[in-house]
């Protein structure tokens, strides 16, 4: 059975919509007037700028979704295996550590995986300075990772407003231009010109609040996941080291 990625599937369900915008106004077409209450009738209104505003919109939604995703708890650590670990680390028995998070899907498994590496159980401290400094940057890794696709929102947050101010700069030239032609004494010519200026501005806005809102919540849910994780990571390491340098604990 054929199976789409998030990714691809967000690209067809775009190309279909600009592709139903851009045909409902096609070149030599004589569209049939928009019913202003209807959703369809207002996107037809608010001109070309609606396409753009769309495509910020479905983007918005498919960052929101993924952001929540990838930063629920059960991606960054697993409890209920940490004391085995710890165990296993206090023992230092790398070998059992090691095959526990082999198959591990967490931030917390693959960082601990690249930084267990680089132990030596024969040394005092485990090389406890050399398993810290690649575990930071593994986890430096993971968190960069994941916070791309939630600075992708903010990017959202600020274009989606702009395009709405474009769409409304280019509605009032439109409706001075109509004034220009004659159109003064007939205000029905100019209504599709207003209509597209306020709307593209509501639009705009309405797709930005949101995704900037939702920007700071799915940032903060992750610095919390990623604090909690860092602090996990490093009872682990005290558990290898050991306070009284020996392997036990302190």
């Amino acid at each position: 059975m054929l199976q789409l990625r998030p990714t691809t599937l967000l690209l067809f369900t775009s190309a279909a919509l600009v592709c139903g915008i851009a045909g409902s106004t096609a070149w030599g077409a004589t569209p049939a007037a928009p019913d202003p209450t209807s959703l369809w009738g207002l996107i037809r209104q608010g001109g070309w700028a609606m396409v753009p505003l769309t495509l910020c919109s479905l983007a918005g939604l498919f960052l929101l979704i993924h952001g929540i995703r990838e930063t629920l708890p059960a991606r960054f650590y697993n409890p209920s295996l940490l004391p085995h670990l710890a165990q296993s680390l206090r023992q230092r028995d790398l070998p059992a550590a090691a095959d526990a998070i082999a198959h591990g899907r967490t931030v917390l498994d693959r960082s601990l995986a690249v930084a267990l590496a680089k132990a030596d159980p024969d040394l005092p401290d485990a090389r406890r300075d050399r398993i810290e400094e690649v575990l930071g940057e593994s986890l430096g890794h993971e968190e960069n990772a994941t916070a791309q696709w939630i600075h992708y929102l903010n990017v959202v947050a600020t274009v989606a407003p702009m395009i709405g101010l474009l769409g409304t700069v280019s509605g009032m030239i439109g409706a001075f231009q109509t004034i220009s032609a004659g159109g003064m004494g007939r205000p029905e010519l100019l209504a599709g010109d207003i209509g597209e200026a306020l709307i593209t501005t509501a639009v705009g806005l309405c797709i930005g609040i949101p995704a900037m809102i939702a920007y700071f919540i799915l940032r903060n849910r992750l610095n919390n996941r990623m604090i909690e994780t860092v602090q996990a990571a490093g009872e682990l390491v005290d558990h290898l080291a050991g306070e009284n340098g020996d392997g036990s604990e302190g």
